[in-house]
């Protein structure tokens, strides 16, 4: 036997040892432990439905406007003599408060002429009437002497109106918008003279969908005047860094529906907008044309089951946990739902159990397991005596 064919024995049988040796020791092994498969049900959060009165509230929003908003236009034409140093942009003037002077003197002189006109038709009307009774005058010459005085009188009336025309003033206690002449221009007939507005009360029209008319009783649209008291509103907006609010309330709707936006507009009035005759410091003032939200009563109803919203799914439907911890699936009747909750009327009773884990899959029938059932109070009772005595046993240790 050849060196060479001796080492590929050898070779062989290094190996052939090797294999019969870990075949001898896998036989050794003692077998695996059969484990029996458990199948855990899910551990679910629920909550328990109850039964409340809720007061629902409206949400909108809109701008701070005017109740009474007038551009000053001259009646007669002259040039400008005087203006209060309140007309200017932001100026406060009270009611009747003369903002600006035009040029009288045109219009004194007419009235000087219309009362000589007046006089003169006077003694021409008295002579007339003393000739007629005396018969020299006929009844016609009396007539025309007698329309010749009507149409004096009507003269000076109108050159005394034009005359305190030239006073510029407003029948109500306002502020100053905008400012469009100055001292010396010359105005004519019509022409514009500046802006202002009422500073008694604001308005604010606030957009209301259908869905939400059916929580608010708004007054009727007949009723223009607000004599009817409407539901409050609470408006709030941010001024300087700080968050304000003010009490207000729903005097009248527009009475139309919105052709573009299919919403009905109702008006909030807001009493001293500017706090001038307020004498709480506490509440700030309110311009006009500040954006708001708005927060309008609305109505209370009995016997309604308020659930997260996001316990509910996306078709209206909730996950009901039966007394055998068995998921039912079921629709629901939605009254309302805000930013947190959904208010329910109908599909559910107060003391029914609702799943507020979300499940992806959840099946009619599939059984769960809850934080309030005995089993899990059992575990949980364990765990915190184990967890007790470990920390004991540690402490003896230490000492």
């Amino acid at each position: 036997m050849t060196r060479k064919l001796k080492r590929y024995l050898l070779i062989a049988g290094i190996f052939a040892v090797a294999i019969g040796g870990s075949v001898m020791l896998s036989q050794m092994k003692p077998p695996p432990e059969k484990k029996e498969s458990t199948n855990v049900d899910l551990l679910i959060d629920v909550m328990p439905l109850v039964a409340e009165t809720v007061s629902f509230e409206v949400q909108s929003q809109g701008t701070v406007q005017p109740r009474t908003e007038t551009v000053l236009s001259g009646e007669v034409a002259g040039a400008i003599v005087s203006i209060s140093p309140k007309f200017i942009p932001g100026g406060v003037f009270g009611k009747d408060e003369v903002l600006m002077r035009i040029d009288p003197t045109n219009y004194l002189v007419a009235v000087d002429q219309a009362r000589a006109l007046l006089a003169q038709r006077q003694i021409e009307y008295d002579g007339a009437l003393k000739l007629r009774e005396q018969g020299y005058r006929a009844e016609a010459e009396l007539a025309s002497a007698k329309a010749a005085l009507a149409s004096a009188r009507a003269e000076l009336v109108r050159a005394q109106r034009n005359l305190e025309r030239t006073y510029i003033r407003l029948p109500y206690a306002g502020m100053v918008r905008a400012k469009e002449t100055d001292l010396g221009e010359y105005v004519n007939v019509g022409s514009r003279l500046g802006v202002t507005f009422a500073t008694d009360y604001a308005e604010i029209r606030l957009p209301l969908t259908d869905a939400d008319l059916a929580f608010v009783e708004l007054p009727a649209a007949t009723d223009a005047a607000g004599n009817t008291a409407g539901p409050t509103v609470t408006l709030s907006a941010t001024q300087r860094g700080q968050e304000r609010t003010w009490e207000g309330r729903i005097v009248r709707s527009e009475g139309v529906v919105d052709e573009n936006t299919r919403v009905t507009y109702a008006v909030a009035r807001i009493e001293d907008p500017y706090r001038m005759q307020a004498n709480d410091n506490g509440v700030a003032p309110l311009p006009m044309g500040t954006f708001v939200a708005a927060s309008i009563e609305g109505a209370t109803v009995d016997r309604v089951v308020r659930v997260p919203r996001s316990a509910l799914r996306g078709n209206g439907q909730l996950v009901i946990v039966d007394a055998e911890n068995r998921l039912e699936i079921r629709n629901v009747t939605k009254l309302r739902a805000d930013e947190e909750y959904a208010y329910l009327i109908g599909g559910v009773e107060p003391g029914e159990r609702i799943s507020l884990t979300v499940i992806e899959n959840p099946i009619n029938g599939m059984r769960v397991r809850t934080e309030d059932d005995p089993v899990e109070q059992r575990v949980a009772s364990e765990t915190n005596t184990e967890t007790d005595t470990d920390t004991d046993t540690e402490t003896e240790q230490a000492r």
